[in-house]
């Protein structure tokens, strides 16, 4: 009997080596239980070592991280980091979300609306659009924007710090810009013709919080 034991720990020794091989090739793949290989899933160190037992992996250290053709090979570590400490992040979800909160903050400042981006930026990136905002207005300039489509959308950087995450994006995007005048003239852009953008922008959210609202925390240039 106890031989038999012994033989099952060292098969499955194997197959968890096996494992911790492939996990810069793909998402992730491991263990519900002893017996069951379940495609895309991370787990802790101390999980791994222990894979030799006979008793169920506990919950919290089951985490699901879809496999998405949009996460970047360089930007994995910080976003298991992310999944371990927060058990409801989705990378698909997120990046949804992100390109809703991208329409809708572009929206807001063509449309000088403070109220939504003081709801959706962080306070320094609030301030640089609420700045830019007051200058059009003084010049008496009104935008007559569009944003066409959303050509891609690709996590460029992950991190955890401390109890903050944070997530990259980069944003290519088709934009129809038109500037008009106190009269309403065109005196630049064109909405015929759309200008391909792009944008890296830094969302930010505190893992601790309750609420699981993303705010965005730095914009760049692509």
């Amino acid at each position: 009997m106890k031989t038999h034991v012994i033989y099952e720990i060292v098969i499955l020794a194997m197959i968890a080596a096996f494992l911790g091989m492939r996990l810069y090739s793909v998402l992730g793949q491991r263990a519900e239980h002893e017996e069951e290989i379940v495609p895309n899933r991370y787990e802790s160190n101390e999980t791994a070592a222990s894979r030799g037992d006979n008793t169920a992996k506990p919950a919290a250290q089951i985490i699901d991280l879809p496999r998405n053709p949009n996460l970047h090979p360089s930007v994995e570590e910080g976003v298991r980091a992310i999944a371990v400490a927060d058990r409801s992040f989705d990378l698909t979800t997120f990046l949804e979300g992100a390109k809703g909160a991208y329409a809708m903050i572009l929206e807001a400042f063509w449309n000088g609306d403070k109220d939504t981006l003081r709801d959706l930026c962080e306070l320094d990136v609030y301030q640089s659009f609420a700045g830019a905002i007051d200058a059009r207005e003084e010049a008496g300039h009104t935008l007559d924007n569009a944003l066409v489509r959303i050509e891609d959308a690709t996590v460029r950087g992950a991190e955890l710090d401390g109890s903050t995450a944070r997530v990259s994006v980069l944003f290519v995007s088709d934009i129809a810009a038109v500037t008009r005048d106190t009269d309403g003239n065109v005196i630049a852009g064109s909405l015929d013709d759309a200008i391909e953008s792009r944008d890296i922008w830094t969302f930010a959210r505190n893992i601790d919080a309750a609420g699981p609202d993303w705010t965005l925390a730095e914009t760049d240039e692509g």
